[in-house]
């Protein structure tokens, strides 16, 4: 089977460009749901910082709150005219029979692949230097699948579902995504050991397509031994392709190693729509103190404007905006508590602001 390009995929993550836009690119709309607990914040930073640098985005505006039995319909078809979403993030109910908004949106937009940027940035103290791992997750189905069920009281079954097409198609986007950003290996996540047919079928998956890019390095691990591996040798991991759980499950962990979850970028793309969020989804809604002090910390969703400003295919805005970002964590001077300062989520934004060039 040849290889298959993935165009959705090189707009988001191709790091270098010949092409050079200005304020003169006709401007896109972009879907905006702030979200529930801190993501208004966090999301009227981006708009400030939007404004700021006079990037050529304007943002269609929804509520939306994780407690809704569904998404609006006028939301989705939002998304799917504009095919770019930013959203903060949702508050999933735990327990109750009420089922995630975030996966919802997932399953209906056929948004497959998960990307969760995991990297160490200058002047930002952590136990581990030099961490970049890219972790990209199967998005639509395994234990998300949400096929569950009481046999008799007291009994829940709860099915695990993994195909061949999705397993080949997330390999396939790793891969390539390995392949276009020139990273040397791809690390698959598994327990098969265990979950032999299931887990099993992900790895036979990642093996035929590997076999299709003998210039990357291919190794796989068992879930278990990855967690313990991420926190004592971090630097081992380049890509790493995931199901479903796992991936959620390596994602924070890693996002943990890196400065955690206020830091990480991260998107969710399928063929034909994108939606950019905070990329670990560990306390994505903070708590009520963060809010009421106006504390949040706006970075990871601003990096992951930046994914979004590439993928639109406007790269200069998006090194502007990384390049500031870096730039105010670099300098130490405004962070929020998470990482070390006592700034104000207003305060790290007007620095960022500041910072633009």
């Amino acid at each position: 089977m040849a290889r298959k390009s993935f165009p959705i995929l090189k707009q988001l993550i191709q790091q270098c460009t010949n092409r050079s836009f200005t304020s003169t690119a006709s401007p896109r709309a972009v879907t905006l749901i702030p979200g529930d607990g801190v993501g208004p914040l966090v999301t009227d930073a981006v708009e400030q910082v939007m404004k700021a640098m006079k990037a050529p985005v304007y943002f269609d505006r929804y509520e939306v709150r994780g407690d809704m039995k569904c998404m609006p319909e006028e939301v989705m078809d939002s998304i799917k005219k504009n095919k770019v979403c930013l959203k903060g993030g949702l508050m999933t109910p735990v327990g109750g029979g009420v089922s995630s908004l975030n996966v919802q949106m997932r399953k209906e937009l056929d948004l497959y692949a998960s990307i969760v940027h995991c990297f160490t940035l200058p002047g930002l103290p952590t136990r581990h230097n030099d961490v970049d791992i890219v972790v990209i997750r199967e998005n639509t189905e395994g234990e998300y699948a949400g096929l569950e069920h009481e046999v008799v009281p007291g009994v829940v079954e709860s099915l695990k579902v993994i195909t061949k097409y999705c397993s080949e198609r997330i390999a396939k986007f790793a891969f390539e995504y390995a392949d276009v950003n020139k990273r040397k290996k791809v690390t698959a996540v598994h327990k098969a050991n265990i979950m032999k047919l299931a887990d099993g079928l992900f790895l036979e998956s990642c093996r035929e397509v590997a076999a299709k890019y003998p210039e990357i390095q291919y190794e796989e691990i068992i879930v278990d031994n990855c967690c313990m591996q991420l926190v004592s040798k971090p630097e081992q991991f380049d890509v790493m392709v995931t199901p479903n759980l796992y991936g959620n499950l390596i994602a924070n962990t890693t996002a943990g190693l890196a400065g955690g979850t206020g830091v990480m970028p991260g998107g969710n793309v399928g063929t034909d729509q994108a939606v950019f969020e905070q990329g670990a989804s560990a306390g994505n809604v903070g708590n009520e103190k963060i809010l009421k002090l106006k504390k949040a910390n706006p970075v990871a969703l601003l990096l992951s404007s930046a994914m979004m400003l590439r993928h639109l295919e406007f790269p200069s805005f998006a090194d502007r905006l990384e390049t500031a970002v870096r730039r105010v964590i670099a300098e130490g001077k405004f962070r929020t508590k998470d990482v070390g300062g006592d700034s104000t989520t207003q305060e790290v934004v007007d620095a960022i602001i500041a910072a633009v060039d």
